[in-house]
């Protein structure tokens, strides 16, 4: 037996509302999730340079110069490090480097150069100075470096 146009179910409102909830509230989220896919892409070498100020804060400058490098035993081989020694990363990040002890510092941003690179360019506000330190995080393993710009 065939259905015919007057056999054919009541018209019911709420399906259609719930319909509509439905396809709006997974809109939303996806749109949501992509807002904080793009505004959390550095994450991870933000994380790293807040590692690394932190470790600057404590005045614990043999585990800062051990997070720049990313290996944590740098004393046990202290030969592989020869283009950025520990006197020099000293120099540049103790007391009378050009940031001084570090008593606050804030990660500000993070961006990608323009036509794509292996890493991100880090700005640390320290010290509430108004020039920023600017750190190179190699994206393949949290290496630190000095900002090309």
């Amino acid at each position: 037996m065939s259905m015919t146009l007057l056999d054919a179910p009541e018209y019911d409102p709420n399906r259609d509302k719930r319909r509509r909830t439905r396809i709006i509230s997974i809109v939303v989220l996806g749109l949501v999730i992509l807002f904080l896919a793009w505004k959390y892409h550095n994450w991870p070498e933000e994380h790293a340079a807040d590692k690394f100020f932190h470790a600057l804060q404590q005045q614990d400058y043999e585990g800062a110069y051990g997070l720049w490098l990313h290996d944590p035993d740098w004393k046990q081989h202290p030969d592989k490090n020869k283009l950025y020694k520990y006197a020099d990363f000293y120099k540049d990040w103790g007391p009378g480097g050009e940031w001084g002890v570090v008593k606050s510092y804030d990660v500000y941003g993070s961006g990608t150069p323009r036509g794509g690179s292996s890493g991100v360019i880090v700005e640390v506000v320290v010290n509430g100075r108004y020039e920023h330190a600017r750190l190179w995080v190699e994206k393949s393993d949290k290496t630190l470096g000095f900002s090309p710009d």
